[in-house]
């Protein structure tokens, strides 16, 4: 897969390369993280609020407090900044169900975590779902092809594997998954008004089906 980060001039197409695989950033000073964390949390607000079209340099830099020039400095243009913050917010999502504290990390039963992943992803899909729309609309199997979306299916496939073993958990790690298509989840909350709470009882409910 290619990393290849979104260049000034780039059109929806690049966002495709906004779904990351799990690896550690680049060490910086405290000072420089300080001022990148106050950034990314000022255009997730912006994106939750607004959508990603009204993101601009200059709003960013006001709501987070820091110069202008700094913002252009550290991220470029408006796509890079995109680009950053959904790798910024999948780096926290997968740390989360991979090393962080029990029941979506390790340390819970698989039946546990694989309720708090789900729970988690309506929220994770749900917080940068206009995003998300955008690079499914531009290649709607990109999706799949992502580094994002195979952490995420190898962890599902495993928690699978040890609640149902014998069972096709490649398979239905993918069909547990495709719920949660950026399409789907801004039809039911967009168009549908449902809440994160309705999704969460739903995709449970559709566990217990066949249990």
């Amino acid at each position: 897969m290619s990393t290849r980060k979104p260049q000034a001039g780039d059109g929806p197409a690049p966002l495709l390369g906004l779904l990351p695989s799990r690896g550690a950033p680049a060490p910086e000073r405290a000072d420089a993280a300080r001022n990148r964390r106050k950034i990314l949390d000022a255009a997730a607000r912006i994106v939750a609020e607004k959508g990603p079209e009204a993101v601009t340099m200059n709003q960013v830099a006001h709501a987070s407090g820091i110069g202008v020039g700094t913002v252009y400095r550290r991220f470029g243009d408006v796509s890079q900044l995109l680009w950053a913050l959904l790798d910024d917010r999948e780096r926290q999502f997968q740390e989360a169900f991979m090393s962080g504290p029990p029941p979506l990390g390790p340390g819970a039963p698989p039946g546990e975590r694989l309720d708090a992943f789900l729970d988690a992803l309506v929220d994770r899909v749900g917080e940068q779902r206009e995003i998300l729309l955008a690079a499914h609309s531009a290649a709607p199997r990109g999706r799949y092809t992502g580094g994002a979306y195979r952490v995420m299916h190898t962890h599902v496939a495993l928690l699978l594997a040890q609640l149902r073993p014998g069972a096709d958990g490649t398979l239905l790690a993918h069909l547990l998954l495709a719920p949660f298509s950026p399409d789907l989840v801004h039809h039911l909350t967009v168009d549908q008004d449902l809440s994160t709470d309705r999704l969460k009882a739903g995709v449970r409910d559709l566990l217990k089906l066949r249990s």
